[in-house]
């Protein structure tokens, strides 16, 4: 894995902390399902993102 890829590693795994709080709270208090999903689907792509940098070390 090259610089770039961890450094852009490290940028999602923290996102990925800052939004899962924010998606258990917004699945506790679903005021809007607009945004529930919204975080649902950018934790999605950051995951995915993350594993593919991951695999391709």
């Amino acid at each position: 894995m090259d610089k770039k890829a961890k450094k852009r590693l490290d940028v999602i795994n923290k996102k990925l902390q800052t939004l899962r709080p924010r998606l258990a709270g917004s699945k506790e208090q679903a005021d809007d399902l607009d945004e529930l999903k919204e975080l649902e689907d950018e934790i999605k792509a950051l995951e995915d993102e993350a594993a593919k940098l991951r695999a391709s070390k």
